[in-house]
């Protein structure tokens, strides 16, 4: 979005659906829709050094297939869309998931001025953020060196781009399929373009390909391909390893050209198919219907707030939200899902979804959705029985197909908590729950898929340090929270009992790596015996992206069986505040390379070892529920107050697939949901005045909390559907019932509220 001071002038009131300031003498100012916050370009102020998001401004309808995006950075870089750039290269189609995990089947255009300008570096154009406006919906920007403005606005599979020239009789297009191998072929007589791009970065069948087609509504004077550096002018067809096209315009004054696009990873008739996504709307009704989209979604919630920033942010994490995961499935001529397998390279029936990482999701981002989007989730799981049907192996980072990027089973945990939270319909769990089984004792095609080390978890109780297998405690820690996942979903199952015990048993191995002299989780070797040179402080190796004050709280499903390992109640909170008030130091010698981003992002925050920029510590303040409820109360408005903004720099790390967005969003409604795989979500204290959630099965959720400011961020009393409410959780099961939870805030900590064990969330160890 252009982004706009706005004045506070006179009384102002915010909506999920208006915005209205009106001054002392009653004058109504323009009214503002939800999407009119969602600004894109939050986040984007990043660099491999120090992240702020490391976002782009993606240009997509909720879960789309295909993105698009301004392209800031080179071909081959990570950082497709940076801040402070100057250069803008094309506008490009794109899938990107990840900075580390990069994009795939890419293909962009660029407005030129000249034929020879079709190269990388020749065809790039300064652009500045004061012609630039990014929404979900929308995109444009002026480039200075091309002297052209150019827009784009999509669907699900098609988008419609538009050029706009200064100079009319120097008016070009180039095309880059992007090199890994790529086709073109230009076809004058129905000012047509079709090719594909094979470009990828791992995780695709050798017959990968994303097919293109391009109409555009303008003829062609002049075309040619382009091979590598060689222009091959007049030339209609080309096959190669970099390929692209430029084609020329005979315009008049203030005419501009408009390309239809659509693509598809089955073939060019699909493609063909997928294009009819846009009717027979032009750029305008595309633009609008995509417009319209968003704000139908964005709609579901609705808040009331006297804080413009915040209910920016807010808006613009659930438009983060709703970008992962993207369809990768696509509706054949007779309207019925199909899908090209990034498994086994064959076009098979039903659903297909990629481009996640469970690591970071299965803690909120997919809890939110399995509130609020059942039905998509429904689809996930669907696509998830085909994964393993295709490949032999659930996904856990998958773009298009397995990547191996980051630990853990977490598949387990988003089946099983969706499962267990009603969705039970469009897949087959008794499948699902056969490749949970076989991911529980085997390790995958890479280390990622599976479980890696599972030979040895499952004889020891841990994974050692000293078998070569790297991030040994990390993997231990989070396999037992798998577990019990395993466990409360065999329950449902009616599982044989021996079964249901065993994984159990397993969910209560993070005790194994428990120093009772550190009071934290240390790396064990193979013999039992705890590492002798331990540095808590120490990053990477035996912890994945952290070290051990923040992995050591990583037993969501059991924090009393923690807490007595740690001395009880009062030892436990002593050792949550201990992150705090620590300084932030580290040892950084296992990263060769030198100071990572992720601990200047921890430096940077100046909240001793609390290192919120990563996933792993995202549930860590709701711990407080488990003896001092205020202090979750305060830690939770602090860190939305203090790392979180809608400013380009306004997010506190990386924003992973919707879930740095997640603990935003849940924590701005009042609770979250501490160990998926149970009903409860774990309160926290609520940002607004109000919110309303619009769930599928038609019921609401409205959460009252008049009182509220930036002072009264404690809770003196809380009323559920009318009833004082003394617990420090939430029921998913009420909730989607319908309910009203009012909050009756205060500046001043209720410190002997609801500490007594009968308000406590669920743990493992309470278990009845």
């Amino acid at each position: 979005m252009k982004r706009k001071w706005m004045k506070k002038w006179g009384v102002l009131f915010l909506s999920c659906y208006m915005f209205s300031a009106i001054s002392a003498q009653g004058i109504s100012r323009k009214e503002k829709e939800p999407v009119d916050f969602v600004d894109p370009l939050i986040g984007t102020l990043s660099t491999p050094q120090l992240s702020a998001g490391n976002t782009y401004p993606a240009v997509l309808l909720p879960f789309g297939m295909n993105t698009w995006s301004p392209q800031t950075g080179r071909r081959n870089d990570g950082g497709l869309y940076t801040y402070s750039a100057n250069y803008l290269y094309g506008i490009r189609q794109t899938r990107q998931a990840s900075y580390w995990v990069r994009d795939y089947g890419q293909f962009s255009f660029m407005p030129v001025t000249s034929r020879s300008n079709f190269t990388e570096e020749k065809r790039k154009s300064w652009f500045s953020h004061k012609t630039e406006t990014a929404t979900p919906y929308y995109y444009k920007t002026y480039l200075g060196d091309s002297h052209a403005e150019v827009e784009v606005t999509p669907t699900e599979r098609a988008a419609v781009l538009r050029f706009g020239f200064h100079q009319a009789d120097s008016a070009y297009i180039v095309l880059d399929a992007f090199d890994k191998g790529s086709y073109v072929k230009i076809i004058p007589g129905e000012r047509k373009i079709i090719g594909y791009s094979s470009k990828n970065s791992g995780g695709v069948p050798s017959n990968f390909k994303n097919y293109f087609v391009i109409y555009f509504d303008q003829p062609f004077l002049n075309y040619s391909v382009w091979s590598d550096t060689i222009r091959k002018d007049n030339i209609r067809e080309e096959t190669g390893n970099h390929l692209g096209s430029i084609v020329g315009f005979s315009l008049k004054k203030g005419e501009k050209v408009t390309a239809r696009v659509s693509s598809s990873f089955i073939s060019f008739e699909q493609a063909e198919i997928n294009l009819k996504e846009l009717g027979d709307g032009d750029f305008e009704k595309v633009k609008k219907a995509a417009r319209d989209r968003w704000n139908q979604e964005l709609s579901r919630i609705k808040i009331k707030s006297d804080n413009i920033e915040e209910v920016s942010t807010f808006y613009s994490c659930i438009y983060r939200m709703l970008a992962f995961p993207h369809k990768f499935y696509e509706m054949d001529k007779t309207g019925k899902p199909i899908h090209y397998s990034p498994y086994n390279g064959e076009v098979l029936p039903g659903y297909m979804y990629a481009d996640n990482g469970f690591w970071d999701t299965f803690r909120a981002q997919f809890p939110f959705l399995v509130l609020m989007y059942p039905s998509v989730v429904a689809e996930i799981l669907s696509s998830m029985e085909n994964i393993y049907k295709e490949s032999g192996w659930l996904p856990e980072w998958f773009s298009p197909g397995h990547r191996d990027c980051m630990i853990g089973s977490h598949s387990a945990s988003i089946i099983s908590d969706a499962y267990q939270k009603g969705i039970r319909s469009g897949y087959n769990i008794n499948t699902l729950y056969e490749a949970i089984l076989k991911n529980t004792e085997h390790e995958g095609p890479v280390s990622s898929v599976g479980r890696f080390g599972a030979g040895f978890y499952n004889k020891l109780g841990y994974i050692p340090y000293d078998v070569g297998i790297n991030q040994s405690v990390s993997r231990t820690l989070e396999y037992a929270y798998d577990d019990f996942t395993i466990y409360k979903l065999a329950k449902v199952l009616n599982r044989p009992q021996k079964e249901i015990a065993l994984f159990r048993q397993r969910s209560l191995n993070y005790s194994r790596l428990f120093d009772p002299q550190t009071r934290l989780m240390r790396p064990k070797d193979s013999s039992g015996k705890f590492i002798p040179a331990f540095d808590p402080f120490r990053w990477g190796e035996h912890f994945t992206e952290g070290n051990s004050w923040q992995y050591s709280w990583s037993v969501f499903h059991d924090p009393e069986g923690l807490k007595k390992l740690m001395g009880g109640t009062s030892g436990f909170i002593d050792k949550m505040d201990s992150v705090f008030s620590l300084p932030p130091v580290f040892d950084i010698s296992y990263y060769k390379r030198g100071v990572i981003h992720l601990v200047r992002e921890m430096q940077g925050v100046n909240m001793g070892q609390y290192a919120h920029l990563n996933e792993p510590m995202h549930h860590f303040v709701y711990l407080y529920n488990y003896g001092a409820p205020w202090k979750a109360q305060y830690w939770t408005r602090e860190i939305m107050k203090r790392l979180y903004s809608s400013k380009i720099d306004g997010y506190p790390g990386e924003e992973d697939n919707g879930q740095m967005s997640a603990w935003f969003v849940f924590s701005a409604l009042g609770f979250y949901p501490l160990c998926p795989g149970t009903d409860q979500y774990v309160i926290g204290s609520p940002l607004f005045q109000q919110a309303i959630l619009k769930l599928e099965n038609g019921k609401t959720v409205t959460i009252n909390a008049g009182n509220n400011s930036a002072e009264n961020r404690y809770i003196r009393q809380l009323k559920f559907n009318n009833q004082p409410y003394l617990k420090n959780w939430l029921s998913h099961e009420l909730l989607v019932k319908g309910s009203v939870i009012n909050f009756d805030m205060t500046s001043q900590p209720a410190i002997d509220r609801n500490t007594d064990p009968s308000a406590f969330p669920y743990s493992l160890s309470a278990e009845k």
